[in-house]
């Protein structure tokens, strides 16, 4: 092949490479005129060796790239290629096709003053702070064909033979488009780019004079449609067009696309339908993850997180739901969580409400055996006034347990504790001044100058308020310091928020704990040394074994409850109430209950009296 270059091209060109060498101030400005010169001019080689045709045409470069965060496309002829007669070779035996390439230096200067525009801007850090601009050129040779070849090329960022659209292989962000002098190139591509949505230039012009001689009346064509043609390759390097499709922009949504896959004739190259995209879509509930290594086209899919969503495909990121909602099961839409909190309504609920009533009736059931026997021996002995007491308080200790079940709000989270403490300090004081009594009563271990003292001062009717003062000084501190509140958890149940009653002050409720725990104590040990002295009307066995399991309930209670959430660390509140309570009640007055209703007939004077003679006659005889 021979490239024929007409003598005004050479004369300039040597103009160009003589001024370069010989002006070191022009050295900027003729630096950008010589290199894409240089790029555009075939090799010179071609003149002496027999190439192919197109492989000697190829060394041209057809385009050329700046790189930048955004990026001008700009669409050119630069050069345009001619074919002239078939000519025989001057030093080898065959011919050669006759063919130049004419310049078009007109199309140079609007290039170069691009290059020079983009050149100011990038070094300008005033005008585009932190963004640098880029641009893509590409000769379009004034045939449709190479014109919208060119365009994809560059809305795909794909070189290869095959170009697939719909994806950008670089990820370029594309800003505008110069579509050269030519209101024909601009229309080829304008129709292209309103084909992917992208900004058009010269979309609305109207009367536009273009060179001083042609007038461009451009209308913008609502009912638009677009046939998609496919080539059929026929016998002897013939082809033919058919139309496959059609796609038309303006049909609503789902019927824009009209396409029948059965005619398309692809090419051999291709041993299955080609795709778009080198991975699967991703769908609602994943996210993309971009390979490492790989292309930036191609990815995986990886469900979303927990509580995270995704309701569009091939999304980057999943949503995170808010901490009112929580994912569904397909992860692709938040549903609102249901609130939750130990109702009466609910199964748990329901139970522990039945069993603090039943108990809370048998406790008063007690009371009424103990006043309809209350002249009984049974029934007086050990205070019947601290007996009514400790049944009343009891009472309320059942029924406590109530204020953990239904809605909690701010008066209920209040009286939780307060009622709690109150009425358990007024209990276990009670069973304190019952054993002390009995220590009293039988002068154990006690030396007789404090017998006497306890005797005349009555200290065990004290105890009880001076125990319960104490706990409410405790509780009313607690209250006017850091207060329980309402709360909620909307982490340990799915799908549910939960609604509890935060205790406020750990330290508090610790030293209320703590408290109910020292007068456990103190009320088992007294009740401890008076478990040697007769036991006629002596109870302190059953005082002591009572004060026992209260004591482990609620030791035991402790690492339970932190280990558990939501409804459940509730109802282990619930059930350490009524079985310390149920121990109380069980222990200390089961017994009398037994011998008044079931045994009668010890529950008379004469009985205690013969039984207290014969005790007395076998230790004689011993």
């Amino acid at each position: 092949m021979v490239t024929k270059l007409l003598p005004e091209h050479i004369y300039i060109y040597w103009i160009l490479f003589d001024l370069y060498h010989t002006n070191p101030c022009s050295n900027r400005m003729f630096s950008w005129i010589f290199i894409p010169l240089f790029l555009q001019i075939p090799n010179f080689f071609c003149v002496f060796i027999s190439y192919n045709i197109s492989k000697c045409y190829y060394i041209i470069a057809e385009d050329f790239h700046h790189k930048g965060d955004v990026v001008i496309g700009a669409f050119f002829p630069i050069h345009t290629y001619h074919t002239m007669n078939k000519v025989p070779h001057p030093y080898l035996p065959y011919y050669y096709m006759d063919n130049y390439l004419q310049y078009n230096f007109k199309s140079y200067q609007y290039i170069l003053a691009l290059l020079f525009a983009i050149e100011e801007i990038n070094g300008n850090p005033n005008l585009l702070p932190n963004i640098s601009l880029g641009f893509d050129f590409y000769n379009v040779r004034f045939t449709e064909k190479d014109t919208l070849m060119n365009v994809c090329m560059w809305l795909t960022a794909h070189r290869e033979k095959f170009i697939l659209p719909n994806y950008n292989c670089e990820k370029k962000y594309f800003t505008a488009a110069l579509t050269g002098t030519s209101w024909t190139i601009s229309a080829q591509i304008g129709t292209l780019f309103q084909l992917f949505k992208f900004p058009q230039l010269n979309s609305f012009l109207k009367n536009i004079e273009v060179g001083g001689q042609m007038r461009l009346d451009w209308r913008q064509e609502v009912n638009v449609k677009y046939d998609i043609l496919n080539i059929w390759n026929l016998p002897n390097g013939f082809g033919r067009k058919v139309k496959i499709g059609s796609f038309s922009p303006n049909a609503p949504q789902g019927q824009q696309l009209s396409l029948t896959e059965q005619i398309i004739q692809w090419p051999e190259e291709f041993s299955e339908i080609p795709r778009s995209v080198c991975s699967e879509s991703c769908g609602h509930g994943f996210r993309k993850v971009i390979l490492e290594g790989s292309a930036v086209c191609c990815y995986k899919c990886t469900p979303c997180a927990h509580n995270e969503i995704s309701n569009k495909t091939d999304e980057d990121q999943c949503m995170k739901c808010p901490e009112s909602h929580y994912a569904n099961t397909e992860k692709n839409y938040c549903l609102k969580k249901a609130v939750s909190f130990l109702a009466y309504e609910d199964l748990l609920g329901m139970i522990l409400a039945s069993i603090t009533l039943c108990l809370s009736a048998l406790t008063v059931i007690v009371i009424g055996i103990f006043v309809k026997n209350r002249h009984t021996p049974i029934v007086k002995a050990n205070n019947q006034a601290l007996s009514y007491i400790l049944l009343i308080t009891l009472t309320f200790c059942f029924l406590c347990s109530l204020t953990f079940i239904g809605q909690p709000n701010k008066n209920t989270c209040t009286l939780q504790q307060t009622t709690f403490g109150v009425a358990f300090t007024a209990a276990l004081a009670t069973v304190l001044a019952k054993a002390i009594t009995v220590v009293i009563a039988f002068k154990a271990t006690f030396p007789g100058r404090i017998v006497r003292w306890l005797m005349i001062s009555r200290a065990p009717n004290y105890i009880i308020p001076i125990c319960t003062l104490i706990q409410v000084g405790f509780c009313g501190t607690w209250m006017a310091t850091y207060p329980p509140f309402i709360d909620q958890d909307a982490h340990t149940e799915h799908g549910h928020i939960i609604i509890f009653c935060n205790k406020g002050s750990s330290v508090a409720f610790h030293c209320v704990l703590g408290y109910l725990c020292f007068l456990a104590l103190c009320g088992y040990t007294v009740a401890f040394l008076s478990r040697t002295l007769p036991d006629t009307f002596n109870e302190s066995k059953f005082l002591s074994f009572s004060l026992l399991v209260f004591f482990c309930v609620w030791v035991t209670f402790l690492p339970v409850y932190h280990s558990t959430k939501g409804k459940f660390m509730v109802a282990t509140e619930i059930f350490s109430i009524l079985a310390s309570s149920t121990a109380l009640l069980g222990f200390i007055f089961g017994p009398k209950c037994y011998i008044v209703l079931l045994r009668p007939d010890e529950n008379t004077f004469n009985y205690i009296r013969n039984k207290i003679h014969s005790r007395k006659n076998k230790s004689q005889k011993t």
